[in-house]
């Protein structure tokens, strides 16, 4: 299981990050892994992001909380997940702060947020695409010139890419209230990452809804560290990524989340 510890505002990070120093003691190394928490690997993400890390019942679960289980797994200790900002993780401050030994986010990796953040090694292809009602019919040209409202969560690549059209997004602060959005008709057509798209989908609920074609980019998501400071952490989750694709626990977790997986899944 995997209680929620707290998000902490932005202006508490600066306070964390003293905090830290004086708290050093109370971490441990690990296999060579410097460690925030004794026993924990703690895991700063962006809640709700179904199919990848959601709250059910009380627990945190999902694709990126069960591969870093496996990570966690493999150093002998548990795993904290933190709800915080998504932007305090794209930008670092949460390592800088002393939030997480690592995040697990649904992160598109670019040039942009590597700048900030060390990368793991590609664990799962993505894309955004478009999600509309069924009817009327809406194409990606009738966006054009403001003639329908664009929905967005902030700080994503689904915001940049609304952007890079030309359109004028309206930004939420997660996947829920954008959705939400949707469903209530303050925005016509939602940017969001395939999979957490063809998740909402598979509820009645949303059965309305459809996926627009002619929209789509190539994305791959990545975890993240401190940048230049757990090369040790980066190492073995790169090497769990690699071995669960070989024995077969890289399928199991795709096929309990996603369904069945395509070949070129990864």
């Amino acid at each position: 299981m995997h209680p929620i510890a707290p998000s902490r505002p932005p202006a508490l990070l600066a306070i964390a990050a003293l905090l830290l120093t004086a708290c050093a003691a109370g971490g441990a190394t690990v296999r060579g892994v410097r460690l925030i928490g004794r026993g924990v690997l703690t895991t700063c993400t962006h809640l709700p992001y179904a199919p990848f890390q959601f709250e059910r019942r009380g627990t945190v679960v999902g694709f990126d909380v069960d591969l870093m289980d496996l990570v966690a797994r493999r150093l002998g200790v548990r795993q904290k997940i933190v709800d915080t900002d998504f932007t305090a993780i794209t930008s670092g401050e949460v390592f800088a702060a002393g939030e997480c030994d690592v995040a697990a986010a649904g992160m598109t990796i670019n040039a942009r947020r590597a700048a900030k953040v060390d990368f793991s090694r590609p664990y799962f292809d993505s894309g955004q695409v478009l999600m509309a009602r069924r009817r009327p019919r809406v194409r990606p040209a009738d966006i054009a010139g403001d003639h329908l409202r664009v929905g967005v969560v902030a700080g994503t690549t689904a915001q940049e890419y609304a952007r890079a059209q030309g359109w004028a997004p309206k930004a939420y602060e997660n996947s829920i209230t954008e959705l939400g959005a949707l469903r209530t008709g303050q925005v016509d057509v939602l940017v969001q990452d395939d999979p957490v798209v063809r998740y909402w989908l598979t509820d009645p609920d949303n059965a309305g809804f459809t996926i627009v074609g002619g929209a789509r980019t190539r994305e791959r998501y990545g975890f993240a560290v401190r940048r230049g400071r757990d090369p040790g952490l980066l190492r073995l989750i790169d090497q769990v990524i690699t071995q669960s694709r070989d024995n077969g626990d890289y399928r199991r977790i795709y096929e309990k989340w996603m369904g069945p997986m395509p070949p070129d899944a990864g």
